[in-house]
């Protein structure tokens, strides 16, 4: 945890608060048994070895990843690889979204940019987090990759 904390103290002055917001959101709704490390560089909620020993890309020493969250020069980096594979939870959140934020959805595959920290809709973000239980994305990421093998 003491790399998590040096991370966040770390974190340019102007983000700040919105990271910590944001932080905490995503630990008040994480699902049950996800372990908080950085990895890749940036504070990430993970699937446990002890759990999930195949690892991520089959490396047995790294940890699956679920949710990241990163302090960039110019915005919040949300990554959430749960959404990347789930076409029904990309709509929801994306049809969600647009109800609540007056600015175009800005992501990539499974990352949300936020490029202002006054618009950043912490509660639905909340309420994505919690959509996906561990079992569900340990079900998920080995039908995505098993499907990407063939």
């Amino acid at each position: 945890m003491d790399q998590v904390q040096n991370y966040i103290e770390n974190i340019e002055a102007k983000w700040q608060d919105a990271y910590l917001r944001l932080a905490n959101v995503i630990t008040e709704n994480i699902p049950e048994g996800f372990v908080l490390r950085l990895q890749y560089g940036m504070p990430t909620y993970v699937v446990p070895l002890s759990v999930f020993s195949e690892g991520y890309l089959g490396r047995s020493d790294e940890p699956l990843p679920f949710i990241s969250l990163a302090a960039q020069k110019k915005h919040l980096s949300l990554y959430h690889m749960g959404i990347m594979g789930n076409k029904e939870l990309l709509a929801w959140f994306q049809e969600e979204y647009q109800k609540v934020v007056p600015t175009k959805l800005n992501m990539g595959k499974s990352c949300i940019r936020f490029t202002n920290p006054n618009t950043i809709p912490y509660e639905l973000i909340g309420e994505l987090i919690g959509k996906i239980s561990m079992e569900e994305w340990i079900a998920s990421y080995i039908h995505f990759t098993e499907k990407n093998k063939k």
